[in-house]
């Protein structure tokens, strides 16, 4: 099964970048995964791109067949095992691939809402969209390593 995450924009702290990409690393030896950046269009001269705007462009950057989560506050929230046997429930069922999309600062529009397979949420508490994406990165690999029976979730 691939996964793939969407975000709009590039992550603006260099840590969050470094996390990111530390984890992407690690979970390359357990599934196909890749990060998509889609640049945001009309942004500039103190314009930042409406919901509808950013939802039209994740959902344009979906692959046909693809399983849609979308993290939202009004998600699920998984414990880290129940997310790991989530993704077996969807490797037994034959799903091919699974895309993330996180939103802007402020959400998703509700044509990505309504898109959704899945709707998660990582917490109660309010993150970043910058580091929503660490968290569901290393929220990935620990799934896989659980999967794997390894010590990394202990």
């Amino acid at each position: 099964m691939k996964h793939q995450l969407l975000f709009l924009g590039k992550i603006k702290d260099r840590f969050i970048e470094d996390g990111v990409e530390e984890y992407a690393s690690r979970l390359q030896h357990y599934t196909n995964f890749s990060i998509t950046i889609l640049k945001e269009k009309g942004k500039g001269r103190g314009k930042i791109m409406s919901a509808e705007g950013q939802g039209k462009l994740l959902l344009q950057a979906v692959p046909a067949g693809a399983t849609i989560v979308v993290l939202d506050s009004s998600g699920k929230q998984f414990s880290s095992e129940a997310f790991s046997r989530k993704i077996d429930q969807w490797e037994m069922q034959g799903i091919k691939q699974v895309c993330y999309l996180i939103g802007g600062p402020d959400g998703h529009a509700r044509e990505v809402i309504g898109a959704a397979d899945l709707l998660v949420s990582l917490s109660k508490m309010t993150f970043t969209h910058d580091m929503a994406r660490l968290l569901l990165v290393e929220q990935l690999y620990r799934a896989y390593t659980i999967k794997a029976g390894e010590q990394y979730h202990k």
